[in-house]
């Protein structure tokens, strides 16, 4: 399924990715990357969420190969075509709109893969962080476009309160 997933977000960056410009955004993209090695470096004993395959295990055969073609293919790509559109316009109408339209397009994934079996949530998360987590991407990436001290300092404060909130054991971390 994750290969299914890869080749559809390979698709939309090539139909609606502002590649042309891949330089401007490149921050950003490695700003989305970094946070999710972080997250998942810190996590390793005691993760969230875990991935799993169900249909190409041979190259998707544990969670750290389905994260990392997520953090290679679907982040570069989400950056390219949201920022693309969020600041390709002045009306705050259109940049909602597309605000919207990810953060349900990524909140619909995760339900549909945890419907499905190839995501699992653990120690305390569950569909409820998620949503909030979500929302506070697609609000952090133009954030870190225009002001990247600013993101770092939202991320850590939401670190702070995800660790004191779901009650992570920092000795858990590695």
């Amino acid at each position: 399924m994750h290969f299914i997933y890869n080749f559809l977000f390979l698709l939309a960056g090539w139909r609606w990715g502002d590649w042309r410009n891949w330089e401007k955004y490149y921050s950003t993209i490695l700003f989305f990357i970094i946070n999710d090695m972080i997250n998942n470096f810190l996590t390793y004993n005691h993760p969230f969420w875990n991935f799993k395959e169900s249909i190409y295990p041979l190259f998707f055969f544990n969670h750290t190969t389905i994260s990392l073609t997520i953090m290679f293919i679907w982040y570069p790509v989400t950056i390219l075509i949201y920022l693309k559109y969020f600041f390709g316009t002045n009306k705050w109408s259109v940049r909602i709109f597309h605000f919207i339209l990810w953060v349900t397009l990524y909140v619909a994934i995760e339900y549909i893969n945890l419907h499905i079996g190839i995501i699992s949530h653990h120690n305390g998360w569950s569909m409820w962080h998620s949503v909030p987590f979500v929302i506070a991407m697609f609000v952090i990436f133009p954030i870190h476009y225009k002001k990247p001290l600013v993101a770092w300092l939202i991320v850590l404060g939401i670190f702070i309160v995800l660790t004191i909130q779901l009650d992570f054991p920092l000795d858990k971390m590695k």
